[in-house]
């Protein structure tokens, strides 16, 4: 599951664009915490530890603002069209025991057998889970899977407490197939090998 940071955070009393650049050039990053029915907080994190902590997908955070203290996920990131630094970061807070809903990519681990590829048809799953155990990846394991094994997403493992989120369970996350590309390399070793059988055959006798 992810991780859980700290950030050590500042009140913001300002806005605007020109705050925002002026807090940019600064090493900072302006940033919201919405928490339910209340006021939102505004705040000012660090850039750098920010930006490195959303590396981590589906982190919970604990955000320390003027001696008050926080318990947030990212609810979303507002990054530069070009330049791709974060701009602003949006958090939504949550409480102990609360389940909310989150996308967890997927991978596929391990070696299909023979020419096989596996495919990952669902690039995240979305699932519902206790904020304090919100996983941070969902590894599907192919290996030795042959040729035309579909694994659907009623049968993903997932960690304890974790629920799909979605009604069509029955589609597929990850599928096995041989490439057409790989079928047809073949055909000629496969052709080559008949046509020499063929030419060293013995011609029949008249």
């Amino acid at each position: 599951m992810a991780d859980t940071i700290k950030l050590e955070a500042e009140v913001r009393n300002e806005f605007g664009k020109g705050v925002a650049r002026r807090l940019r050039a600064a090493g900072k990053i302006p940033a919201t915490i919405y928490a339910g029915g209340e006021d939102p907080a505004f705040i000012i994190l660090p850039m750098r530890e920010a930006t490195l902590s959303l590396r981590r997908t589906n982190a919970l955070f604990n955000l320390t603002v003027d001696g008050k203290k926080f318990t947030a996920v990212v609810k979303d990131v507002q990054r530069h069209p070009v330049k791709r630094i974060v701009e602003h970061i949006d958090f939504y807070e949550v409480k102990a025991g609360e389940k909310i809903d989150v996308e967890v990519p997927v991978f596929a681990e391990g070696t299909p057998k023979g020419a096989a590829v596996a495919f990952v048809d669902m690039q995240t799953l979305n699932v519902r889970a206790d904020v304090t155990n919100l996983p941070e990846r969902i590894v599907i394991d192919v290996d030795g899977l042959t040729d035309g094994t579909k694994i659907l997403a009623k049968d993903v493992k997932l960690p304890e407490g974790v629920e799909l989120n979605f009604e069509n369970v029955e589609e597929p996350v990850v599928s096995v197939v041989v490439p057409a590309d790989a079928t047809e390399s073949t055909a000629p070793a496969e052709n080559a090998g008949e046509e020499a059988a063929a030419e060293e055959a013995p011609a029949d006798a008249e």
